[in-house]
């Protein structure tokens, strides 16, 4: 798992996707990364859509994008994530660990787009910032993911997990610099892994498991945090298919999804910028779907 920047999945797909917008965030499959079975909180974005010109029957389904339960009924993720789809694009959330691997049974199975997506994740609505993209000081680069009463049962009934918890207003600037340079970061996400050289160029190999890594601190900007993910230092970090995934900070034995991926240097080696939810802006947005601490 390490990231790019606005950090899709690197399918053709999710390629064309990310290129329209800033660089995407990526996955956490590379160096220093692990499995994550227990974060059961983070799932990935599947999106089903049309590319033959008929919205009347999407006819692609795949996961482009990372991202956490903050809620029994309310998945966060980031803007970019949701915008500049084909007309008719439905979106899905899966919490297994393995959702390339569930999509790929579900293909082999010879199951229809329509049926892979209701075999592999559970459908929601998307709801986008109506204030992305912003600007370079606030990009407003958040969404989520809403599910109804049987929606959200369908969830709970599929998968067993705790909502993230998320910081109370500011929480980070009260913290302080020191303290959060201190104090353990952790990505999650179902991103790809740092660049390689192959037959064409750069790609970005794996993707679609669940991964996590630790991240060390640079900086705390107004609206972003600046995470290290350099190996020499023992870190990961995120890359492509990433983006909307939770990075998350233990303060006081307290773990805080403190910031989501949103993009970072396009090889995925050094840096994971990332869109705080204890700022303002972020708060403004998700004060309308989720109880705030």
């Amino acid at each position: 798992m390490r990231r790019t920047a606005l950090l899709v999945t690197v399918t053709a797909a999710a390629l064309s996707a990310a290129i329209a917008g800033a660089t995407p965030a990526s996955a956490v499959n590379s160096y220093n990364a692990q499995p994550a079975p227990e974060r059961t909180e983070v799932g990935a974005l599947l999106v089903q859509w049309d590319r033959d010109g008929d919205p009347a029957t999407p006819d692609v389904v795949d996961w482009y994008c990372s991202g956490t339960m903050i809620d029994r009924d309310v998945f966060l993720t980031a803007a970019h994530c949701t915008t500049d789809w084909a007309p008719g694009a439905r979106f899905y959330v899966s919490l297994d660990q393995d959702v390339d691997g569930a999509l790929a049974d579900a293909r082999d199975a010879g199951l229809s787009p329509e049926q892979i997506a209701d075999a592999v994740g559970v459908e929601g609505t998307a709801h986008t910032n109506p204030a992305y993209p912003g600007n370079s000081a606030d990009s407003q680069d958040i969404a989520v993911i809403t599910f109804d009463s049987a929606q959200a049962a369908e969830v709970d009934q599929r998968w067993d997990f705790t909502p993230a918890t998320l910081p109370t207003a500011g929480q980070l600037d009260a913290v302080g610099s020191r303290a959060l340079d201190a104090a353990p970061w952790e990505v999650a996400g179902y991103g790809t892994e740092e660049a390689e050289r192959g037959p064409g160029g750069q790609v970005h190999p794996g993707g679609g498991v669940r991964m996590k890594a630790e991240l060390g601190f640079n900086a705390l900007n107004k609206t972003w945090v600046r995470l290290a993910m350099n190996e020499s230092r023992g870190y990961g970090g995120a890359c492509y298919g990433d983006s909307g995934g939770p990075n998350f900070v233990t303060i006081d034995g307290r773990r805080l999804l403190a910031a989501t991926t949103i993009t970072g240097d396009g090889p995925c080696y050094a840096t994971n910028v990332v869109y705080r939810t204890d700022a303002p802006s972020a708060r403004g947005f998700l004060a309308d779907f989720v109880d705030l601490p």
